[in-house]
């Protein structure tokens, strides 16, 4: 069964912008690191990841963010989960290794990858890589004791009860009639824009027009809603070589381009600008 949450005391939620962070390394923009062993990927980041938390938390300061971490980066850095924790943030679930996930049987192989993190860091909270899923997610998830995911896009304010996980979209704004129901899969591509969604959750979006973005935050916190957005680490602290090493897939998608942009004065902008809290908070008001 599908509905949309409520809050049963008949209370709103304060409006924040849900700012998160999928927290994975600078090559996953490349899918041709995909199926390499695990220390081949852990010798391409060079520690680049690791090294790039402390800017990051410095940047936040008191304003509080949920990190959603792919799950062979805590095996390669295991200080990750504890630095997270350790500042007020909430830490999440962005697969075990960053890959498109076509099917259920998939998606459960890579939760029972990184099942002892998740339990000893009690996670609550899943995106799907790409921000791309299945409708069959929602039942593992909650198999595997999370209690919620931000692996849709939808308009914002969305809140969707999938049988007990609250699934809690990445922002759209929607420029025709707003639609009902919203299932899986439902990522950022042309058949989104032409259901007449602006995607401005999706770092994409903020590296293309990040002013245009900030409006649409602003408007929507004026009207009580909650915008959800995301950046990735490599957009707020830049690798070294980092579009020198992607030249080969920046020329076959150039797509990919604003991604390499770095956001960090963004991201201040946001922060001096708009209140922000974890999804944790967020439902804790809403439940």
């Amino acid at each position: 069964m599908l509905r949309y949450c409520y809050n049963p005391r008949g209370m709103t939620p304060s409006p924040r912008l849900l700012l998160t962070i999928d927290y994975e390394p600078w090559f996953a923009l490349s899918r041709k690191h995909d199926f390499q062993s695990p220390e081949s990927r852990c010798s391409l980041d060079e520690g680049t990841s690791r090294q790039a938390l402390d800017p990051i938390l410095e940047i936040l300061g008191d304003h509080k963010t949920s990190f959603y971490l792919v799950g062979e980066m805590v095996g390669w850095y295991p200080e990750l989960p504890e630095k997270i924790l350790g500042a007020g943030h909430e830490v999440g679930f962005h697969c075990h290794i960053h890959r498109k996930l076509n099917s259920v049987k998939e998606i459960e192989k890579d939760l029972i990858a990184s099942a002892d993190w998740l339990k000893k860091y009690n996670v609550q909270g899943y995106r799907a890589p790409m921000v791309n899923t299945v409708e069959g997610v929602y039942p593992l998830l909650k198999k595997y004791g999370l209690t919620y995911s931000s692996s849709l896009y939808a308009p914002t304010g969305t809140v969707i009860n999938k049988d007990g996980v609250l699934e809690i979209p990445v922002s759209t704004l929607p420029l025709q009639k707003r639609r009902s129901h919203f299932h899986a899969p439902r990522y950022m591509s042309p058949e989104l824009l032409l259901l007449g969604e602006f995607p401005y959750g999706s770092s994409f979006t903020s590296g293309v027009f990040p002013r245009t973005v900030f409006r649409i935050i602003e408007r929507a916190l004026q009207s009580g809603k909650s915008p959800v957005i995301f950046l990735h680490p490599y957009e707020i602290v830049t690798p070294s070589r980092f579009t020198q090493r992607l030249t080969n897939d920046l020329f076959r998608n150039p797509l990919l381009y604003p991604f390499t942009l770095n956001k960090s004065n963004f991201l201040k902008n946001l922060l001096k600008h708009f209140p922000t809290s974890t999804m944790q908070d967020y439902i804790k008001e809403l439940q």
